[in-house]
């Protein structure tokens, strides 16, 4: 029987690779989705994924969203915790509302989803969580004091939560992308562009499938000797 996977983010960029990726790989897929409406509706149209509205940093919202999504596609063994916005701004300029808003977003999001599955995973003895992380979590960037925060609190609650669910067939791993070409990425100042690509030793942006298919590893089955880690995936851009 089929697998059921929940990609939180998943109608674009990064989440909407993965979401193909895994449904390429024979899982019963759902993407979860913000705001964008008629990109959901493109989404489920190219890829016959079907996508789940609800806002990720709103804890009741995330319950009765994953409810539904139960309902319709069964229990959920695979969690990836894609969502993630930025609000940008040097810490003496940046309001409160930017700040809060990427930290709920991006780290509390990670909490109201886990929370959401986790029981259920360890009922059944399996269970795989992603948690998607960042470079400037790890090694920080300049005027993203708010997402680089909430993306390093990533990687302490990935570790944690790994001992938890170790015991129980649950295991939680975080990947870090480096810079990868998604419109995000696109939006930045070409000669900004030219400059970040200059560091990274491999000589180019990451692609969206590089980050799928790591999603693809620590989902599978026999990869239940892998938790508490983090996959730097960033063409050698920060190596510690």
């Amino acid at each position: 029987m089929a697998r059921t996977a929940l990609v939180t983010g998943g109608t674009r960029g990064i989440g909407e690779e993965i979401c193909q990726a895994l449904k390429d790989a024979g899982y019963n897929v759902a993407a979860n989705y913000g705001g964008n409406d008629a990109a959901a509706k493109e989404f489920t149209d190219r890829h016959g994924i079907p996508a789940y509205k609800f806002d990720v940093s709103d804890f009741d919202a995330v319950a009765a969203g994953i409810a539904k999504i139960e309902q319709d596609l069964g229990p959920i063994d695979v969690l990836v915790n894609n969502a993630g916005i930025t609000r940008d701004s040097v810490l003496h300029r940046m309001t409160p509302e930017k700040w809060h808003k990427v930290i709920d977003t991006n780290l509390s999001s990670c909490f109201n989803c886990a929370h959401a599955v986790i029981e259920g995973m360890r009922e059944r003895g399996f269970g795989r969580i992603i948690n998607i992380g960042s470079l400037n979590g790890q090694a920080g960037q300049y005027g993203q004091v708010n997402y680089a925060a909430a993306k390093s609190g990533i990687h302490g609650f990935t570790k944690a939560l790994a001992l938890e669910g170790a015991a129980k067939g649950v295991t939680v791993n975080a990947i870090a992308p480096g810079y990868v070409d998604t419109e995000m990425v696109r939006a930045v100042p070409p000669e900004v562009l030219q400059k970040i690509i200059r560091l990274i030793p491999v000589g180019r942006l990451g692609k969206p499938a590089d980050i799928a298919r790591s999603v693809l590893f620590l989902a599978a089955d026999d990869a239940d000797f892998v938790t508490g880690t983090t996959l730097s995936i960033n063409g050698g851009h920060h190596m510690y």
